[in-house]
């Protein structure tokens, strides 16, 4: 059976839920580079975050954190990742301003090229001549994602070189994530 991947995305539909800011350092000063984990590259992280509360709420197994958006985890979530891709993530706990259970920060630490340019439903470009000419040759924009599959190999969970936003996970995540009854996520197939 061939493996399907799934774009991991918040839910902005769960009734009530609530928002995070971006990641802060616990005395609340802001931390350096808010995209870092967004890029799909492993982190050195040497000290606990906090994450303040945007809009109050449902806590909720899966959201993203501010602009950079920043994956944060419930305990439940996170033992998926811990178990089915713990070479394709990094963990790290971090405080949720005003909640006492656990809560983790997921960085996802690989990055492959595999979008299918031909099979989306329409790609952008960043050009030399542009505004971000630095960018020159990443995507500016992808609708109706589509992987090829073939360049995957082995990793379960990653991010898409030159679009960043979105999360891969394969199908055995995916279903994972939904046993453990996961709020807060939504899959869309990739």
């Amino acid at each position: 059976m061939e493996r399907r991947f799934f774009d991991l995305n918040i839910d902005v539909y769960v009734p009530g839920r609530w928002y995070l800011t971006d990641p802060t350092h616990l005395s609340g000063d802001e931390i350096d580079d808010i995209w870092r984990f967004s890029n799909g590259r492993p982190v050195e992280l040497h000290e606990r975050l906090r994450i303040p509360i945007y809009h109050p709420g449902k806590p909720l197994d899966f959201t993203t954190a501010g602009a950079g958006r920043t994956p944060i985890l419930s305990e439940r979530a996170a033992s998926v990742f811990r178990a089915l891709a713990p070479s394709d993530t990094q963990l790290f706990p971090v405080e949720v301003e005003g909640e006492t259970e656990p809560y983790y920060l997921l960085n996802v630490a690989r990055q492959i090229r595999c979008i299918d340019d031909a099979a989306c439903e329409e790609v952008q470009f960043y050009t030399a001549e542009g505004v971000q000419a630095h960018r020159a040759g990443e995507y500016r924009s992808v609708s109706g994602l589509r992987i090829d599959k073939s360049k995957v190999g082995e990793a379960r969970v990653f991010r898409l070189w030159g679009w960043h936003p979105p999360i891969i996970v394969d199908g055995e995540v995916k279903e994972a994530l939904e046993r453990t009854g996961i709020v807060g996520g939504r899959f869309d197939e990739a």
